[in-house]
């Protein structure tokens, strides 16, 4: 059954069956444990910007699927903000992977980028059959937002050197459930190939 409106008011390409989910990489990191995970998430970010900027010329639409922190009377423009402060520990991590224009956000109030938002919707609106899936943590929201996705029948990219966590264990204990039981594709980011993408 067609959508009533398929272009989405003109603001969403027509088809964009591979779709980039970008989940909390717009982080202040400022939590117990944040100085750890920065180690992690600062080489993380730099491939993940690269394999963006690729995905971007294959025209692969990007979607910052970010938490709210708890801070409810927010929006992401404002979390985005606050991140590109001076002190801020994520600051670094936020720089290299600042968003685009054209690209799009859902902000979530829990694990999954699925729980109460309007990202169905979005993917619905794209078309979209594959998800790749990059971000923090490996194994919490990345892991929660995979479990969605699969129940909806997606298919699963998970770039490894795309996500981390508190611990390199974690990442792989998490990519290794991913592989196993969510059947996920963990083709590292420089080998995927984008060709299917355009």
């Amino acid at each position: 059954m067609p959508a009533k409106n398929p272009d989405l008011h003109g603001n969403a390409p027509d088809q964009a069956p591979v779709v980039l989910l970008l989940i909390d990489v717009i982080n202040d990191l400022e939590f117990e444990g944040g100085d750890t995970l920065l180690g992690h998430a600062l080489p993380m970010a730099e491939r993940l910007a690269a394999l963006k900027r690729r995905l971007r010329a294959a025209s692969v639409p990007a979607v910052y699927v970010n938490d709210n922190f708890g801070r409810w009377r927010s929006d992401f423009r404002t979390l985005l903000a606050h991140c590109q402060r001076d002190g801020v520990r994520g600051k670094p991590v936020v720089e290299r992977l600042l968003p685009e224009d054209d690209d799009y956000f859902v902000l979530k109030p829990k694990h999954s980028g699925f729980f109460s938002t309007t990202l169905d919707l979005l993917l619905e609106y794209l078309r979209a059959d594959t998800l790749i899936l990059t971000g923090l943590t490996a194994d919490n929201c990345v892991l929660f937002t995979a479990s969605d996705a699969y129940l909806r029948d997606f298919h699963l990219v998970v770039p490894p050197d795309c996500v981390a966590s508190m611990e390199p264990a974690y990442t792989r204990q998490a990519l290794d459930h991913m592989r196993r039981v969510l059947k996920a594709d963990l083709t590292p980011s420089t080998a995927l190939e984008l060709s299917r993408a355009a």
